[in-house]
């Protein structure tokens, strides 16, 4: 039997909406410059770290929950402001999840933007909790980087 489910929310961005999907595209540089407390290394394994099926090694800073992920670039659809990530390795995947898929859409609305932030997910067993914690993780991220590209 699968455990599967899907959180979603919906963050209301001031930058506007292609300077924040270009953020989005470029965050396997971007991160580490913006959070060096969070973000250790990104290390580009296979591909160009921007286009579907490259594949990046994550490094967690010390103090982060987790140490380590691997993730795969699924899709970047340029017209609809929209990249997604499977992980396919990692801390939380061990025992927890079977499988992991992030979507963010950059959705124009007046001079800022909305994202659009989904997570997709199998627990390993029942008695794993949804990644309720993974996903205030990744809007506190994306707040963060709206705050820099606003003082950039």
């Amino acid at each position: 039997m699968a455990f599967t489910g899907k959180l979603e929310t919906e963050e209301e961005i001031k930058s506007s909406p292609q300077k924040f999907w270009g953020a989005i595209k470029d965050n396997t540089d971007l991160l580490g410059k913006i959070l060096p407390e969070v973000f250790k290394s990104i290390e580009v394994t296979e591909g160009d770290g921007k286009s579907v099926g490259s594949i990046r090694h994550i490094k967690y800073a010390e103090g982060v929950p987790i140490s380590y992920s691997t993730e795969r670039i699924e899709t970047v659809d340029e017209a609809n402001m929209m990249a997604s990530y499977s992980l396919i390795d990692g801390d939380i995947m061990a025992g927890f999840y079977n499988k992991m898929k992030a979507t963010a859409q950059v959705i124009p609305k007046g001079n800022g933007s909305i994202l659009k932030w989904i997570l997709e997910f199998e627990k390993a067993n029942e008695e794993v909790p949804d990644p309720s914690a993974i996903m205030e993780f990744g809007i506190k991220t994306f707040h963060d980087i709206d705050a820099y590209l606003l003082n950039a």
